[in-house]
């Protein structure tokens, strides 16, 4: 469990790029993750031959076997949002809180706590998709209104249980697109 509570810290480190959004324009997010993806490769790479100090320690002490890439997925995932929904920042941020927030919840409460599966999923715990949609829900209600927040973390919460793709990746698409649907409609 610590492995996973270090891991899930550093997914929670994502919330540094809305903060950044209070400086700088989209696109220099969208450049500063493009570079956090291309030295995080890199880093992955060099990890496997040589050992980096600082990186290697964190990157050992924290990689899942069966998905070694989450981090690549998860800038991309906030780059994606970022390019989509550039046009509506509450909304970029609201899917990266979702992202960021929600996901890191369900993997924790889910592994400690999920005694329920979902249906159709042997991985996946009804409490920890409580634990997303309830977490999700509370963040991005800090930049849309009630409403889309929480058809914006509902939607996150099914993505996130059964993407059939990375759910860094899926999240913030159909989160963001439900939200600005909730929003433009009501």
């Amino acid at each position: 469990m610590k492995k996973e509570i270090t891991r899930q810290f550093i997914h929670a480190s994502g919330v540094l790029i809305i903060l950044l959004g209070k400086i700088f324009e989209p696109i220099i997010l969208i450049f500063l993750c493009g570079l956090i993806v291309f030295f995080g490769e890199l880093i992955f790479i060099m990890d496997k031959k040589i050992y980096i100090p600082f990186f290697s320690t964190i990157l050992r002490s924290c990689r899942r076997s069966e998905d070694e890439k989450g981090y690549i997925y998860f800038f991309i995932g906030v780059i994606i949002a970022l390019v989509l929904f550039n046009f509506n920042m509450n909304i970029a941020n609201a899917t990266i809180i979702i992202l960021v927030f929600g996901d890191a919840a369900s993997t924790l409460i889910g592994k400690q706590f999920g005694k329920n599966k979902l249906p159709y999923h042997k991985y996946k715990t009804l409490e920890g998709s409580i634990a997303f949609l309830t977490v999700g829900f509370l963040g991005a209600m800090f930049q849309v209104p009630l409403i889309p927040a929480f058809f914006g973390a509902l939607s996150g919460t099914i993505a996130e249980a059964y993407s059939p793709f990375d759910d860094n990746l899926v999240i913030p698409v159909v989160s963001g697109l439900v939200i600005t649907m909730m929003m433009y409609l009501t």
